[in-house]
């Protein structure tokens, strides 16, 4: 497993990685509370690719992939 520092790169390793094999990705998001962190992970059973969040100004960019990953998951079956 990968953590990511950088979101711009965690981004682009999930819309990859989502293209290349969309029938094997899965994709969770934690909210760990007592540190105010949210963990995004991304695996596609060969790659695991992870990205925490700690400050809110990153809740937007991450409602935003979630809602594009979820739609386009959502309209393929």
């Amino acid at each position: 497993m990968v953590f990511v520092k950088n979101w711009e790169d965690f981004e682009i390793a999930v819309e990859n990685m989502y293209m290349a094999n969309p029938q094997n990705c899965r994709y969770t998001m934690k909210y760990v509370h007592s540190k105010g962190h949210i963990l995004l992970k991304m695996t596609d059973n060969v790659k695991c690719v992870q990205y925490k969040a700690e400050n809110m100004p990153d809740l937007k960019k991450i409602e935003k992939i979630t809602s594009n990953l979820v739609g386009h998951m959502a309209s393929k079956e």
